[in-house]
C-alpha cells in the first residue's frame, strides 16, 4: 500500500500478545509459583524454627557456680551451707537448662571476661556465718547470694542465665528457711516470716559493656553488615562485569543495551571478579566503620584490628559469592543467599544462644560463616579482642572459608573451560 507520493507506507510495529492472553498458559505459572512458594515455606521454617521456643530447647547454658563460703558447718551438719547449696544445684536433674561450671571467683571472672559463660552465681565467703547469725540477736544483715550477668553474650542469653541463677538462689533460700524455722521454734510471726525466705539475691553486671553497644546486639548487627556487604557487593560486581563484557543485557528503565562480547574464558572472568571484589571491599568496609563508629558512635575498641578483621570477613564472603556464581551460574545468587544469610542467621548464636536452638542449627553453627564471623566481632567489641573469646577460631575459619572458596570457584571454572563450556554469545544485530 502506497501513500500519495508513491512511497510505501511504514508497516505498523506489531504490539504482540496481551498479558491477559498469556495468563491462561499453565507453563508460564509453574516455575515461578513452585520456586516462590518453596522459598517462602523454607524461609518460614528456618527463621522461625530457631526462635519459636528458646526455653524449650535450652540445654547446658554455660553458667559459673562459685562457692566461696569458708564458714564452719552449722550444728549437726557436716558441710557448710555454701557447699550444700552448690552440691544441690549441680546434682539437680530436674532441668538440663544450665551447664553449671564450679569455678573459683577469679576463674569465673576470667571466663566472664572471655565470653565463655553467660553468667555466674556467687556464694560469698561469710554466707554460713551470716545465716547462723539470723537466729541470734547479732544479726545485722541478710545473707546475700549474687547473680552476675554477662551482657556481652547478648541480651537474651544473659537474661536466660540470670533467670536460671535467680531461680536456683531462690530455691536455696527456701531450703535454708525451712532449716532456720526448725531451729527457732519460739520465733514470733514476724521473725518466722523473715526466716522463711532469708537470703537476699543481688544482681550485678559481671562484665560491663559500653552504653552504645545495643545491649549486646551491636556485634550481631555489625556482623550482618559485613555479610551483606560481601554478599551484595559480590553479586553487584558479578552482574556488572558480565554486563560490561557483553554476557548480560543492560536494562535501565526503557533503555536496553548489550555491549560487544569480549572473548574471555570462565577462569579469567572469575579472576577479574575476585580481584575487583578485593578492591571494592576496601571501600565498603571503610564506609561501614565510618557510619557505625564515627557517625553513630557505636562503642568499639581496637579500631585498626576491627578494620582489618572486617575487611577479611567481608572479603571471604564476597569471594565465596563469586565462587558460587561461577559454579552455579544463574541460580548462584539464590544458592549464596541460602549459604550466607538464610542458614546463617538462625545458626549464628548472636541473638539466640546456640544452647537454646534446635540441634539442626547447632550442627550448622560449626561451619556456617555468620557464626564464625560474629564470634570474632563479639570478641573485638566486647571482650578486649581476646583470642580465647572466639577471635582465634574466627581467624582460622575465615582462612579456611577463603581457601575453600578459591579452590571451589577456580576448580569449577577450570573444569568448565576444559570441557568447552564457553560463555561466548553472539552480539545481537
Amino acid at each position: 500500500m502506497n501513500d500519495d507520493s508513491g512511497t510505501p507506507a511504514p508497516t505498523p510495529t506489531p504490539t504482540g500478545l496481551r498479558a491477559t492472553a498469556l495468563l491462561g498458559r499453565p507453563k508460564l505459572w509453574l516455575i515461578p509459583t513452585v520456586l516462590t512458594g518453596l522459598l517462602a515455606f523454607l524461609l518460614a521454617l528456618l527463621y522461625m524454627g530457631g526462635i519459636v521456643n528458646p526455653n524449650r530447647e535450652l540445654h547446658d547454658l554455660p553458667i559459673a557456680l562459685v562457692n566461696s563460703d569458708t564458714g564452719k558447718p552449722l550444728t549437726g551438719q557436716q558441710q557448710n551451707l555454701g557447699t550444700q547449696i552448690a552440691h544441690s544445684i549441680v546434682t539437680n536433674t530436674s532441668s538440663s537448662a544450665a551447664g553449671w561450671r564450679q569455678l573459683s571467683r577469679a576463674q569465673a571472672q576470667d571466663e566472664l571476661d572471655a565470653g565463655k559463660i553467660y553468667g555466674a552465681l556467687v556464694i560469698p565467703a561469710d554466707f554460713t556465718n551470716s545465716v547462723a547469725a539470723l537466729t541470734t540477736t547479732n544479726a545485722t544483715t541478710r545473707p546475700t547470694i549474687t547473680v552476675l550477668t554477662n551482657p556481652g553474650k547478648g541480651s537474651l542469653g544473659s537474661s536466660l542465665a540470670s533467670k536460671i541463677s535467680t531461680t536456683a538462689a531462690q530455691q536455696a533460700s527456701l531450703t535454708i528457711g525451712k532449716q532456720l524455722g526448725a531451729a527457732a521454734p519460739k520465733a514470733d510471726a514476724t521473725q518466722k516470716l523473715f526466716l522463711a525466705d532469708p537470703v537476699l539475691i543481688a544482681t550485678q553486671v559481671g562484665h560491663p559493656i559500653g552504653g552504645n553497644s545495643g545491649i549486646g546486639l551491636t556485634a550481631f548487627y555489625y556482623t550482618l553488615l559485613l555479610v551483606l556487604a560481601g554478599f551484595m557487593g559480590g553479586n553487584v560486581i558479578s552482574n556488572g562485569v558480565d554486563t560490561a563484557l557483553g554476557y548480560a543485557d543492560n536494562e535501565i528503565g526503557p533503555w536496553h543495551t548489550r555491549r560487544p562480547t569480549v572473548p574471555i574464558d570462565r577462569t579469567q572472568t572469575l579472576l577479574l571478579k575476585m580481584l575487583m571484589t578485593a578492591g571494592i571491599t576496601l571501600l565498603s568496609v571503610s564506609l561501614i566503620m565510618l557510619a557505625s563508629v564515627s557517625i553513630l558512635g557505636m562503642d568499639a575498641t581496637h579500631i585498626p584490628l576491627l578494620w582489618i578483621y572486617s575487611y577479611c570477613a567481608a572479603l571471604a564472603v564476597g569471594l565465596g559469592v563469586q565462587a558460587i556464581n561461577a559454579a552455579f551460574g544463574g541460580i548462584g545468587q539464590l544458592v549464596s543467599m541460602f549459604v550466607f544469610i538464610v542458614l546463617g542467621l538462625p545458626s549464628s548464636g548472636a541473638t539466640v544462644p546456640l544452647q537454646a536452638v534446635p540441634g539442626f542449627y547447632r550442627f550448622l553453627s560449626h561451619f556456617e560463616p555468620m557464626r564464625q564471623l560474629s564470634d570474632g566481632v563479639r570478641a573485638i567489641l566486647y571482650f578486649d579482642a581476646r583470642g580465647d573469646a572466639g577471635l582465634d577460631r574466627a581467624w582460622t575459619m575465615i582462612a579456611i572459608g577463603t581457601a575453600i572458596g578459591l579452590l571451589f570457584g577456580f576448580g569449577m571454572a577450570i573444569y568448565y573451560d576444559r570441557k568447552g563450556h564457553r560463555r561466548l554469545t553472539p552480539q545481537p544485530a
